[in-house]
Formats: C-alpha cells, structure tokens, sequence
C-alpha cells in the first residue's frame, strides 16, 4: 500500500459522518443499508488501526461505530428471522465485539490516574448487557474477570449500576423489576441490546404465573400486561405463542386461566413486542 493510499483523519472523520447520515434512510430495506455502512465502516476501523491512530479524536470515532452497531443490533432483530438477516445479525455482533473491545483498549490507552471519558461508562455497560444469559458470551472473558479490570469510577457510575441490577434481575428472574428498572432508568443503546432478552423473560413471567397461580382465579391480562410493559393485545399474542389459551369474563376482561399443561417456548422464536413507557426509543 502506497502513502497516497492511506485515507488521513480528517477523511476519515468526513466519511464516518457521511455514512452515519444514512443509518435512518428509508429509501431501501434497513439490511440494505447496513451491508453499505458495515463494510465502510470496518474500513475505516482498519485504516484507523494502521496509522496507529489512538488519541482523542478515534475514541469518539470508535464510540459512533459501536453505536452503529448496536442499533443495528436492535433494527435486524426486528427484520425478522430469515436465513439471510439471522447471518447479518450475526456478522453485525462478530464487528460489534470487535469494535467494543478496541474502544475498550483506546479508553485504557489514553487514561491518566484521574480520567474518565463522558461516555465510558454507558459503552462499558454495554459488556455487561450483551452477557445477561450465562449461555451466552460473545466477547469471550467472564463478568466477574472483567469487573476487575473496569476502573472504580465506572463500577460506581449510574449507567453500570443499572447494568448490574438489570443482570441481578434477570438471572433471578424478577421479571417485576427487571421491567420497571428499564422502563425508568435505560438509555436507548442499553435498550438497543435489552429487547432481544425481553420476549424470553416475558415467556419466563408466563410460566410463574401459570405454575403458581390459583386455578379458579384467572389472571388479568390488563394487569400483566403493565408488569411486563407491553400492549395488552400483544400480550395475548404471546400467550398464545406460548400454548397458553385465554379467556373473558362477563365484561369482556381478558384473562389468562393458570394451570395449563400446553406452556411452552415457541419453535419459531420469539418476535418482538413494543416496550410501553419508551415509546422515544421506538425508531
């Protein structure tokens, strides 16, 4: 490769932007659109990392891809669950590991005793998000190696202490919590990584009730359907996919009978259901 070759920072800067302009476009499918900025942006990753480009300036690069990411994360999920878009989305988490770790060593690289960068703790809060299922780690080191190396700041930052509740919440399966703990306190990137996990706790809180519950008292779905911040009707449709059959009474009230011996989790998967109570974030 020549020096002519090698795009400056300035470039750079104005390329990202431009890119980043496109990620609301509706002129094409959202999986159109994210192949054109997903190459482009490893790109520029990759000419980032060659002219050894670790200051300032990178981090807030750094920051807007994974952010890139992320959304993503949240808008292929909602495409569906075709062949084709469940290989985008895996692709997408491959790139978004990869560009979380590399800001993770810029944050490391450029710290003094005393710094914290503005938005450190909300994308190093994101790590804990992206392992809430045990089943899961995609970035490889275990939570109790990695909060060791996170600087105390950070552990005592807002943005982590929810990250740990919303963990806590959702390895005891207090679905109350976990919910309301979002609905007050999540940033749209967290949520951006949350709702993947939310139909699955749902389903969780589906199967409590139906074990635990009194058979000749049916549950009101109006009532659930504010524990688990979704649309009543949504939630009916869950029910449903979870071989749960309900019923009404005499003023037409929805209500989910307990004890049924159809639950189970849907062969197909989980679709996605609109959070209530962060209807900003519904893009």
């Amino acid at each position: 490769m020549q020096a002519s070759d090698v795009r400056p920072l300035p470039v750079l800067e104005d390329t990202l932007a431009y890119l980043l302009n496109l990620l609301d476009s509706t002129d094409h499918p959202f999986e159109v659109v994210h192949d054109f900025i997903f190459d482009r942006t490893r790109s520029i990753r990759q000419d980032l990392s060659m002219q050894n480009i670790v200051d300032d300036k990178s981090i807030y690069m750094y920051e807007k891809m994974v952010k890139f990411h992320v959304i993503s994360h949240l808008k292929l999920q909602r495409c569906g669950s075709s062949p084709n878009i469940s290989s985008v989305h895996y692709l997408n988490m491959e790139q978004l590991t990869k560009a979380l770790t590399s800001l993770y060593n810029l944050y490391d690289a450029n710290r003094d005793s005393s710094t914290v960068y503005r938005n450190e703790a909300e994308f190093r809060s994101l790590y804990v998000l992206l392992h809430l299922d045990s089943n899961s780690q995609p970035m490889g080191e275990s939570l109790s190696l990695w909060f060791h190396c996170v600087p105390h700041p950070i552990i005592r930052s807002k943005e982590m202490c929810f990250a740990r509740s919303v963990l806590r919440f959702y390895q005891m399966g207090n679905y109350v919590r976990f919910f309301s703990t979002i609905s007050a306190e999540a940033s749209y990137l967290q949520y951006c990584i949350l709702e993947l996990y939310m139909s699955k706790v749902r389903a969780l809180s589906l199967s409590y009730i139906n074990n635990a519950g009194y058979k000749l008292h049916p549950y009101p779905l109006v009532h659930l359907s504010k524990l688990l911040k979704m649309k009543e009707s949504d939630l009916e449709v869950l029910c449903n996919a979870c071989g749960l059959e309900t019923c009404a009474d005499e003023m037409e009230n929805k209500l989910l009978p307990t004890k049924q011996t159809t639950f189970c989790c849907p062969k197909e998967g989980f679709q996605s259901y609109n959070f209530m109570g962060l209807e900003q974030f519904e893009r």
